[in-house]
């Protein structure tokens, strides 16, 4: 019986790019080929697997579970193809590499980067994507996401970029209307302004005789990301609890004053930058991307003089 010939890596390619790209006649596009013939490849992968890969409808495609492990599968071993090519031919990073970052972090720590890694890597393309919100790198097609705080057991890889400390702040006009809360219970009296997203936690941690103790966010406005609660805190709205890096330049330009320090935690959240598969299997543009934030990102802390809380007639008791 005659061997018949298989092309695997067209048939991988073809469905990846289905799964990319959303669709078939998209991916047809791509391919440089008819919808029908995608639609071929893909069908006969899925016998050739005797699984069902994909649901099809007339208005969206959805990938079966099965399909969703091959795909992150098929997504490495291509990229290990495309490396081991690169790699033959002398070749730099090249492609586009997709981010999904928090707000404050890309405006105040990755975007100034941007400018570096490019002319490091200038055969690069990168899709930024701001948001305070926990994507899924698979639905959203993200290469990396930047995770801020205690990761959950997941299959996503982790690789430390830094820590960073939390502050609680007011602007000047705030506190000289409202009085400086030196208490945990003076504080209770404030405007304590909070988050929307997912991740986001339900108390302030202060330090007590030791011990930490839990104040509750209640405020009369929560905001969707970071640096829109910081433009409220900015106009005198409240106090908020926001990360050194994020407001270190407003403290030092005496536009915001730090509270409570001698009961702040110090506690140092860890940030990460997450992806899919292994270290060792990752396509070249994802890796440089990620080896240049690990050697660049530099998280502040908060210098010992602008830790110091403002005099005490700087605002009336609360």
């Amino acid at each position: 019986m005659p061997r018949i010939e298989v092309n695997r890596s067209g048939e991988m390619e073809a469905f990846v790019q289905v799964v990319d790209r959303g669709g078939f006649s998209a991916a047809a596009r791509v391919l440089g080929m008819t919808p029908s013939a995608v639609s071929k490849l893909v069908a006969r992968l899925e016998a050739r697997l005797a699984v069902q890969l994909v649901h099809r409808s007339t208005r969206k495609l959805q990938l079966t579970a099965e399909g969703r492990h091959f795909y992150e599968r098929s997504v490495r071993v291509l990229a290990d193809m495309d490396e081991a090519e690169r790699c033959a031919a002398g070749a730099a990073p090249r492609g586009r590499v997709s981010l999904s970052v928090s707000v404050p972090f890309g405006q105040h720590v990755l975007l100034p980067l941007v400018p570096r890694l490019l002319a490091a890597h200038p055969e690069l393309t990168l899709d930024l994507s701001l948001t305070d919100r926990v994507v899924d790198l698979m639905d959203e097609r993200a290469d990396i996401a930047i995770r801020w705080g205690r990761l959950a057991d997941s299959e996503l890889v982790a690789r430390l970029l830094g820590q960073t400390e939390q502050v609680i702040v007011g602007t000047p006009d705030y506190l000289a209307r409202h009085g400086t809360p030196r208490t945990p219970d003076e504080l209770l009296r404030h405007n304590r302004l909070g988050n929307t997203y997912r991740r986001n936690v339900p108390d302030w941690p202060l330090k007590v005789d030791g011990r930490i103790v839990e104040v509750p966010i209640a405020g009369s406005v929560r905001a969707s990301d970071g640096s829109a609660l910081r433009t409220l805190v900015l106009h005198d709205a409240g106090l908020a609890r926001l990360s050194v890096y994020h407001v270190q330049a407003d403290i030092a330009a005496g536009r915001l004053v730090p509270v409570m320090e001698d009961f702040n935690p110090r506690e140092l959240e860890p940030i990460h930058a997450v992806y899919l598969g292994r270290a060792g299997r990752l396509p070249a543009r994802v890796r440089a991307v990620l080896d240049f934030l690990a050697a660049e990102v530099r998280l502040p802390a908060l210098s010992a003089q602008n830790r110091r809380a403002p005099p005490a007639a700087a605002g009336r008791p609360a």
